[in-house]
């Protein structure tokens, strides 16, 4: 995973990504000596047991095992993948990436991306400003109409595009961006000069804002970046709804509507999708969680794979309407080609979301019936067949068992019982059409699936893992000559690996995150920030005391060994073994007297 980045520009960046600074980012620390602790954002607590080490550049939560570096802390508080996480604190730092460091092309990108991302945060600002002021009237007299409170408004940055044709684009023009920028951005139309003809006159080259009288949405993504803009229309206006293009640091396909808030929203169970601005806008007053949109297109893998970051699953709350209900069905196909649990928000009178709170608040939303994928799907193969003949009834059921077929015994068994009412088929005749085994339950009690093994419990470290532990922390320090100790003091293997790549100069911080499995990364954060002394001496003295330790009770098991079955050997063989014994004998009094 860390392969692709060189080791030395990776450690070059953790040393200039300073972990307190980052981590105080998303929690309050408060330090107390070399260490700084707060509340774990990876778990609800209500003691502080989360530490960082700014020494060593890791944090470790004595709580939920939760640790790692500032590259590891990246991608579990944003929901990123580690090539992710790297890109994002280089991009931070304004540290070039390794393969793109002398790449001029890659340089002027950046700084054209940069610039875009500057002025679509001017242009979020004139939006929101000209909301309070005369010519944004309209505009906030349509969002308190639609029951907006003032401070939703301000958490969500929503604006007004005035009616002028450009004054958008003098502003930023102002502000020092050029025409070309404000064009790339999208935020300004750029109309050609055009030479005259026979029957025209020649046209000046024109420039007007994208967005004039209309109510004003910010895209902005997880990261703070105002990406692009959605804009309502007032009255009759075409288009209702009108959305930036993509543009060099926006891609509608990439990204959903209120990402800035879902990521400061821990421990979300589900993820609410729905269609438009106003639904996310209204549901959140509300105080529905982790709500968000898709950006004027249907949902899309990348999207999905998104929320995934935010949640385990997703329940999708679309409109109503048929376009509405076409689109869950994409929907679902989408969610479950990523693997990803979904459910269904069943709204009646083929109300939209933001209709349905209002006419019947939170309490009933949150009592919404959140239905599967193959009941939904079951619903929408009902309204294509007339079950009220034969034929409609028999087309039915053999579509419903093909969208059943994948199911487990306990999820089928509900379908099945709603398929037999619904076509009058028996179990045994639907079963086989789903071409499942299924027994009656006249004839026979069905039989639970079997339970998955439950883990089982680590074993407890017994005294040599802990010291081999306790030696690592010890070498990590840096105060601690590794040299004192041997590839062979450690007979596990992460823990000699971790041995040996100290010795070789490696970082703490490195060796957490080269860790693939969460188990050991989880168990190296814990040894590398298990409090130590501050006093050289003392470490020195615990490293030889845990040496000692090991050495001797390795000899021991070394003269067990031999004498075990030192009596059935004879001769020659018999001889050497007691010389043997005799050594390691002189060896254990050698290291118990502390030589």
């Amino acid at each position: 995973m860390a392969t692709r980045f060189p080791a030395a520009w990776l450690d070059e960046l953790r040393n200039r990504c300073d972990i307190v600074q980052t981590v105080s980012g998303y929690v309050q620390l408060k330090r107390n000596g070399h260490r700084y602790w707060g509340l774990c954002p990876f778990h609800g607590e209500k003691t502080a047991s989360f530490s960082v080490d700014a020494e060593r550049q890791l944090y470790y939560c004595f709580g939920c095992k939760a640790g790692g570096s500032v590259i590891q802390f990246v991608m579990d508080i944003e929901r990123m993948e580690f090539q992710e996480a790297v890109k994002f604190l280089a991009d931070q730092h304004h540290i070039p990436l390794p393969q793109m460091e002398d790449d001029a092309e890659y340089q002027r990108r950046r700084s054209q991306r940069d610039r875009l991302l500057e002025a679509n945060k001017e242009a979020a600002r004139f939006f929101h400003q000209t909301l309070f002021s005369d010519a944004g009237r309209p505009m906030l007299d349509y969002l308190k109409k639609r029951g907006l409170t003032d401070n939703v408004i301000r958490k969500f940055g929503l604006g007004a595009a005035p009616s002028q044709w450009d004054a958008l684009t003098l502003y930023l023009q102002e502000k020092g961006f050029t025409l070309e920028e404000l064009r790339l951005a999208g935020l300004t139309v750029v109309k050609e000069a055009e030479p005259a003809t026979d029957t025209t006159p020649a046209k000046p080259r024109r420039a007007f804002d994208m967005f004039r009288n209309r109510a004003i949405f910010p895209i902005i993504d997880q990261h703070g970046n105002v990406l692009a803009f959605g804009g309502r229309a007032l009255g009759d206006q075409q288009p209702k709804y009108l959305n930036t293009s993509d543009t060099p640091v926006f891609n509608k396909r990439l990204g959903v509507y209120a990402a800035n808030l879902l990521r400061k929203e821990r421990h979300l169970e589900r993820v609410v999708l729905v269609e438009g601005y106003m639904d996310v806008v209204s549901l959140t007053q509300f105080g529905v969680n982790g709500v968000c949109a898709t950006l004027g297109t249907a949902l899309t893998a990348e999207q999905a794979r998104l929320l995934k970051k935010f949640a385990p699953r997703v329940h999708l709350a679309y409109d109503g309407d048929k376009a509405g209900q076409h689109a869950i069905l994409r929907g679902l196909d989408i969610l479950q080609a990523e693997g990803i649990p979904a459910r269904v928000l069943d709204f009646p009178d083929g109300l939209d979301p933001d209709e349905f709170i209002r006419q019947h608040g939170p309490e009933a939303f949150a009592r919404l019936p959140a239905i599967t994928p193959e009941s939904y799907r079951m619903r929408r193969l009902k309204e294509q067949h007339d079950l009220s003949t034969q034929e409609g009834r028999t087309e039915y059921a053999r579509a419903c068992a093909a969208l059943l077929r994948h199911l487990d015994p306990v999820e089928l068994e509900g379908h099945l019982q709603e398929l037999m009412v619904q076509t009058g088929f028996s179990r045994e005749v639907l079963s086989a059409q789903i071409g499942l085994n299924v027994p009656s339950p006249a004839n026979e009690a069905p039989t639970s699936p079997a339970k998955p093994p439950r883990p089982r419990p680590s074993a407890p470290a017994t005294e040599d893992q802990r010291a081999q532990e306790v030696l690592i922390s010890l070498f990590a320090t840096g105060r601690v000559p590794s040299d004192i100790a041997s590839p062979e003091d450690f007979d596990e293997g992460l823990m000699r690996n971790l041995y040996t790549a100290l010795m070789h100069g490696a970082s703490p911080a490195s060796l957490a995150e080269q860790q693939q499995a969460e188990a050991d990364r989880e168990r190296v954060s814990r040894i590398l920030l298990t409090p130590m002394s501050e006093d050289t001496d003392q470490l020195l003295a615990m490293a030889r005391d845990c040496l000692s330790r090991l050495r001797i009770r390795r000899c021991q098991e070394k003269i067990n060994n031999v004498m075990r079955d030192i009596n059935q050997r004879t001769g020659d063989e018999k001889q050497a073994a007691l010389n043997q014994v005799q050594q390691l004998t002189a060896e254990l009094k050698r290291l118990k007297a502390g030589k």
